[in-house]
């Protein structure tokens, strides 16, 4: 696969130029999910540069005017729900991933799991039958 410099530029979140080798843009699925997130960075930083306008606002000597204030409030509200939707599908999507479908690491950690569960009620059941033993020898 080869690109082009302008496929293989891009920024890194610090704002320098990045390049973007060919081995990373692997699957469809994980360039678009690549694509989206850089999206939500783009978003991010609009909505700083909205938080910013109303800081500029309130901090305008003639007074701050409530018309802006309200719309920048409204956009900033409606980019902040759409990141968040965003990223709660991207969170989403990269939980259902699954690269070692073939793994036994989910049972056997379930196996693990159920197998100290019952390490611990053979221990609580040893109390009890201590506990009733103790009882017996008393009366």
């Amino acid at each position: 696969m080869r690109l082009n410099s302008a496929q293989a530029s891009g920024f890194n979140t610090k704002g320098q130029k990045a390049t973007i080798s060919a081995e990373s843009m692997d699957s469809p699925t994980q360039n678009t999910s690549l694509q989206r997130l850089q999206n939500v960075e783009k978003r991010i930083v609009k909505v700083l540069e909205l938080a910013g306008g109303v800081m500029d606002e309130l901090a305008n000597p003639a007074g701050p005017r409530k018309e802006s204030i309200n719309n920048h409030c409204r956009e900033f509200m409606q980019s902040i729900k759409d990141i968040q939707v965003t990223l709660r599908d991207e969170i989403k999507s990269a939980c259902e991933y699954r690269p070692f479908e073939k793994c036994d690491y989910n049972s056997r950690i379930a196996n693990e799991i159920g197998l100290e569960k019952l390490k611990y009620i053979l221990s609580q059941l040893d109390g009890m039958k201590e506990t009733t033993d103790e009882y017996n020898s008393e009366a």
